[in-house]
This record gives structure tokens, sequence and C-alpha cells, in this order.
């Protein structure tokens, strides 16, 4: 078994997991698992607008022999494994694949103490901080040091593997991924009585929707191969082998989850802080929330499970969140209603309406440029890959989870930085 320092012991995240888990000693063996015939009952959210691939695999979802329940959200489509916007409650074990491998994937939301008319008056500032202030993609990083609490943690130090990984960590803090990865200005109008306790009105916004970078894609990686070792499935369901938390591997994961989701939100933290800075803008209130992640939760009285949310968020009730649309639609500050069926869930935005490599045959750069120009958008960097069109209408979503989430703000992208792909 690991050997834990008493001071971690101590911690937080130790904590949590010796007061719920009783570790066993872990070996090499491997158990086989069959399939239910049957998969379990689950709440489908939106269902016209989910492709019937996602709709599928969400079904095999409900087939393991460790599933108690499951939901499926509006902007659901097809992935890996568990679908993207797929929910699945499991007993005592975790999925690394349900996870996925940007672990603690979130968007940031900061309003600050300035009105959306910034935006006009210091859009060359804006652009230039953008410019100077992030950093996207594999290669290279920030041109200045980056400090963070999140660099001195325990855990580093407490398996080969996370120790290995320390050096990337420093290297893209502060930083985003490719993708549909981004850091945006926009405007942002409050309705009455909001969750984040401003007076009505519109106000400038920084949103940000970014992950765990390289550790969290080696931590989904390394302990992905060990969970196929240890838990053999028919090869349709290999995607979703689990390793058991009253194991050692499942500990290290669990472990390792944590700290990935930890340095996802501390990367948030630093765009925010520089940007900020380099602005000289003050932030009166934030929002952040993840997905890609796995928590523990009673989702019956007295009834606890390991509950997974791929490409969807939290929605417990008098949960912030925010759901985001596209770099030229609308995104939403929300308010989680705590909906039993949902597994206290939401989407985690529009949803993509065709794959990366359907809209780069679909779509030109200056199709692009012309849709982005009518809407008021200015992008740095970007590609067709991330055309709006290719994403699910948000105004048909949002009312697809009414149940689910109530909406508290109106955010408008105006100035929107990703990487160049």
């Amino acid at each position: 078994m690991l050997q834990y320092p008493d001071k971690y012991k101590e911690s937080e995240i130790w904590g949590k997991l010796a007061e719920h888990f009783s570790p066993t000693i872990a070996d090499k063996q491997f158990t086989v698992y069959e399939l239910s015939d049957e998969p379990l009952p689950y709440k489908t959210y939106g269902g016209k607008f989910i492709d019937t691939l996602a709709k599928q695999q969400m079904e095999l979802a409900m087939r393991l022999a460790v599933t108690v329940g499951g939901a499926l959200m509006p902007d659901a489509h097809a992935g890996y494994g568990l679908p993207i916007g797929g929910v699945l409650a499991v007993r005592n074990a975790v999925i690394p694949y349900a996870v996925g491998v940007d672990i603690g994937c979130r968007m940031s939301l900061t309003v600050f103490d300035a009105k959306a008319d910034y935006l006009k008056r210091y859009s060359h500032q804006i652009k230039e901080a953008l410019k100077e202030y992030t950093h996207f993609g594999m290669d290279g990083g920030l041109p200045f040091v980056q400090e963070h609490e999140i660099l001195d943690r325990g855990e580093f130090q407490l398996t080969p593997f996370l120790k290995k990984l320390h050096g990337k960590v420093v290297r893209q803090l502060g930083t985003s991924g490719g993708g549909n990865h981004f850091v945006e200005f926009g405007e942002i109008e409050l309705s009455e009585n909001n969750i984040l306790n401003l007076p009505t009105g519109t106000y400038l916004a920084l949103l940000s929707h970014s992950g765990s970078r390289g550790l969290g894609a080696e931590i989904a990686r390394h302990y992905s191969q060990i969970a196929r070792e240890v838990c053999k499935l028919p090869r349709e369901a290999q995607h979703f082998a689990w390793l058991r938390l009253d194991t050692e591997p499942g500990q290290e994961y669990w472990m390792s989850m944590n700290l990935a989701g930890d340095f996802a939100k501390a990367c948030h933290e630093r765009i925010h802080i520089n940007l900020s800075k380099a602005l000289g803008l003050k932030p009166i209130a934030n929002v952040n929330n993840h997905h890609n992640f796995a928590w523990r939760e009673e989702i019956a009285p007295n009834e606890y499970a390991i509950v997974h949310r791929k490409g969807a968020t939290p929605a417990g009730k008098g949960v912030a969140g925010f759901i985001p649309g596209s770099m030229a639609t609308a995104g939403y500050l929300v308010c989680g209603k705590g909906n039993a069926q949902s597994l206290d869930s939401a989407s985690h935005g529009a949803g993509r309406a065709m794959s990366r490599q359907k809209a780069k045959e679909q779509f030109t750069q200056s199709a692009l440029k012309k849709l982005l120009s009518q809407q008021g958008v200015t992008l740095i960097g970007g590609s067709v890959e991330e055309m709006p069109l290719a994403y699910k209408d948000i105004e048909r979503i949002m009312p697809a989870q009414e149940s689910l989430v109530e909406i508290h703000g109106r955010f408008m992208p105006r100035i929107v930085r990703m990487n160049k792909e």
C-alpha cells in the first residue's frame, strides 16, 4: 500500500479519501466482468438534439456491473467510452475514461467593476494583453514565471509518476490547451436577484475554458491502462474499465485526479490574475464550474456513489455555473435546481453538432471571418474547427434543461483568443 506521510493523511484530500474508502492490498490479479443484458433506465434531456451513437454509448455504460444511475445532457455527442454530456453513477469505483482525458476542464467567469463600453474604448489594449499574457497549445509556455501554491502540493512527492510530471506542471501553469479552449472578453447582462448578488446591469467580463493540460492527459493515459489490466470487460466496453476505490491504483488515481482538477483551477486563476493586472481591472465576482471529473455524492437518502460527469457540470440546488455557446453566441450564468433525475447535473455547453474534421471539410477561414464580423466578434488565433455553425444552437439547448438550471445572466463574447491550429 502507499505510505502516506502523516501530514498528508491530515490534508483535505486524504481526509475525504480515508473517510469513505477502506483500502485493501492491490495485486496483479484481474477480474472478468460481464455486461447486464438490459441497461438500467436513465433520464435524457433534449433527446432530439443527441446523435444515435451517443445514446448507444450511454446505454452501454448503463449495463456495467458497477452502475447505479445515469443521465444524458442535451449537449451530448459521441465520445470515447462515456459520451460527452454523459453522467454516470457507480459503486465504489472510478472509471478513468468516464472522467476523460482533460481532467477537471472548467469554465471560469470573472465579472469586473467596469461597464461593457470598456470593450470599445480599450479594445486595442485588450487584444495586446490577450496576446502577451495567454498561451495556447502543447509547445512552449508563458515568457514570465508563474507562482501558485499548487506547485508546492505534497501529492507530487507521493508517487514516482506524479513526481516526474512536476516539471511539466511548472511550465504549463497559467496556459491553455488547444481545440475549443479559449480566453475571451465580453459583456454580461445580469438579471435581478442574480446568484452573484450584484446589481442588475451590463458588466465587462472575462471567460476562460481550459483544463489540466499535460498533467491530466498523462494521468488519464496511465490509469486507463492500469484499469484495463485489472478490469476485463467485453471488447465493446473496454473504455469503461474501472479501478476499485479500495485498491492502491484506485487510491492513486483518485488522489491524482483531484490534484489535476486543482491544477486546472490554478491555471484559470493565473490567467485571470495576469489579465486583470495587465489591464488594471478590479474583479468583483467569479464563478467557475468543472466537468470531466468524478465526485462522491449522495444520490438518494443514505445512498452514496461516485458520480462521473464527462462534459457535464454540477447543478446542485443553489450551485452557480456557466454554460457557454460558441465564440459568436451567448453563454449563460446559471443557478442549479438540484434535479435528482439528472443526478444534480446540467450541460457543459451547447455541444458539437459536427466533428472537427467535418467542420474543416465544410467551412472556410473566410466564412468564419465573415460570420464573426457580422456578430461583432474579434478572433485572435482559432480555426474553422471551432466555427460557431459546428455547434448546436445554445438557444435550443437551454430550454431543454430549464428543469435543471435557472438563468441568472447572459454573456456575449466580443474579443476571443484561441489556439491557432
